[in-house]
């Protein structure tokens, strides 16, 4: 089986590299292994080995991660604009949502103008239409 690839910003990349370096140093007076320290050593190595720094997809308006999506939720005409990308690795000040979220993996493979829905935790569904989607390195300077 193949792991996933995770697309990265190389700040988030380069963040997460920090953190993992600070994971490791071995803390002062520490004698009991902490689960939780491990826990996101594991998390972050992972995210590592299968990170895609900063290839932006195709500027073809398809959501997939690395893209900047503009979707509009049908039933409350409110709009929203978000990196589909990896939640945990801060991407500055834009939104994130994984590729696995509900909304992440309804508007995944979407065009411009297509419907899609997906349920939420209450079992009520969401309709979004998406209005728009651009590889990140085009919108991370605006």
């Amino acid at each position: 089986m193949t792991a996933q690839r995770l697309w990265l910003t190389p700040q988030a990349h380069h963040r997460l590299r920090n953190e993992l370096t600070a994971l490791l140093a071995p803390a002062p007076g520490q004698r009991v292994p902490d689960r939780t320290r491990d826990l996101r050593i594991r998390e972050i190595s992972d995210l590592l080995t299968n990170a895609v720094v900063g290839e932006d997809p195709p500027d073809d308006g398809i959501a997939e991660p690395g893209m900047v999506l503009t979707v509009r939720f049908d039933d409350t005409g409110e709009t929203e604009t978000f990196l589909l990308g990896v939640r945990g690795a801060e991407h500055g000040t834009i939104e994130v949502y994984s590729a696995d979220s509900p909304l992440g993996t309804a508007v995944h493979g979407a065009r411009p103008g297509e419907q899609r829905a997906y349920r939420v935790p209450s079992g009520a569904t969401v309709r979004v239409t998406l209005l728009n989607a651009v590889p990140y390195s085009l919108v991370r300077g605006r």
